[in-house]
């Protein structure tokens, strides 16, 4: 019987968070697609996504990149606190919540005051 400490839930469900971001720094979208269930959803204060296509198909042309200030777990949900720069905008304090499911990352939500890319 294999028995997995809450510690080593918590710490492989971070570190896969933190490895999607990496690729998506690094324009890898096909090794953080990896990461992601089929039926991933993404839900932001700008709108929301069904599917890990739909999310994929718009970082390209978001031209994103985290900085990742603060990471944490509980189980496994997964919490980023990171400076967000989305092309050639102001970098935005960002608050992510993830929240995985058998081994791959099912839901994402975010939260930052979206001014910043609004503005012209």
């Amino acid at each position: 019987m294999n028995n997995i400490s809450d510690i080593e839930i918590r710490r492989d469900a971070e570190q896969m968070v933190l490895d999607l971001l990496s690729a998506i720094n690094e324009k890898d979208f096909a090794t953080a697609r990896e990461f992601v269930w089929d039926n991933f959803t993404f839900e932001g204060v700008l709108g929301r996504r069904d599917g890990a296509d739909a999310y994929f198909a718009d970082l390209p042309r978001m031209n994103m990149n985290y900085s990742v200030l603060q990471s944490f777990a509980r189980g496994l949900d997964v919490c980023v606190l990171s400076n967000l720069r989305i092309g050639d905008k102001k970098e935005i304090f960002c608050c992510s919540w993830y929240k995985l499911r058998q081994g791959k990352i099912a839901s994402l939500r975010v939260l930052f005051d979206p001014r910043p890319l609004l503005a012209n």
